[in-house]
């Protein structure tokens, strides 16, 4: 990213944050999938932790990864993939020894809920019924890769390149496909799930890694006590009975 862009994100975040971190806040950056579940969990911790504000930053893990290496204000870094934190260990932006995997979701195909579309194989994609597919773009959203990578496997990837539409996050791509802009989306299956009048899964797709979520404490968190606390929740009955409830399942 050029830097004015980086310098406006940070402006964004001091605003919505703060320019640091007190001792009764708590910054999350989550992959843009876990918004309904840890805006609940969020709302569930503050209650056990009296005097805490959890406030969260979601968005495609690849920005929100980007967004800690240059320094925002974050305690709690929550991916969609393991490759991006991979990467945020390989940079020693986390602290490896909080890392573990707490969620495990699936990849779908929507498409409107009144489309006449009608598959049952990605290769079907492929025909001149469907213009427009909404993906997340692949080099910093994780269903992005895990949708090119499946897309490659049936051959079709290729053949898809003018009809894909690249989205900065999955809920962007379920935007497209709510509001009939797009013919099918890639979207996880818990996105999916928060739209049922509006879409409607076609197919569930395979993959070749299956899609966990790890989460970890960022290194630069100036409130590392906290942070931990909100790591370990993500471990209790309580917390797996909402990511449960919104449509994840067990890691």
């Amino acid at each position: 990213m050029h830097r004015p862009i980086i310098q406006v994100i940070f402006a964004v975040l001091a605003l919505q944050f703060g320019t640091s971190a007190t001792a009764a806040e708590l910054l999350v950056s989550a992959a843009a999938s876990l918004t309904n579940a840890f805006t609940h969990i969020g709302q569930e911790f503050e209650q056990r932790r009296p005097g805490t504000k959890v406030l969260f930053n979601f968005g495609g893990s690849g920005q929100l990864l980007q967004q800690i290496a240059k320094g925002a204000p974050v305690d709690v870094f929550a991916s969609a993939d393991q490759e991006t934190m991979d990467r945020a260990s390989k940079e020693s932006l986390v602290e490896d020894n909080t890392r573990f995997d707490f969620a495990r979701n699936a990849l779908v195909v929507v498409i409107p809920s009144d489309s006449v579309l009608r598959f049952d194989s990605l290769r079907q994609l492929a025909g001149r019924d469907v213009r427009h597919i909404a993906i997340g773009n692949p080099d910093s959203v994780p269903v992005g890769r895990y949708s090119k990578a499946a897309l490659l496997a049936a051959g079709i990837w290729d053949a898809l390149q003018g009809r894909i539409v690249n989205t900065q996050n999955v809920r962007q791509s379920l935007d497209y496909v709510a509001r009939g802009e797009v013919d099918a989306a890639f979207v996880y299956r818990t996105d999916a799930a928060i739209l049922p009048d509006k879409v409607r899964i076609m197919m569930e797709v395979p993959t070749i890694a299956l899609i966990l979520y790890p989460i970890a404490v960022v290194k630069s968190s100036n409130n590392k006590s906290v942070a931990r606390e909100f790591v370990v929740y993500l471990r209790s009955g309580a917390a797996r009975k909402i990511l449960v409830k919104y449509g994840f399942g067990e890691p």
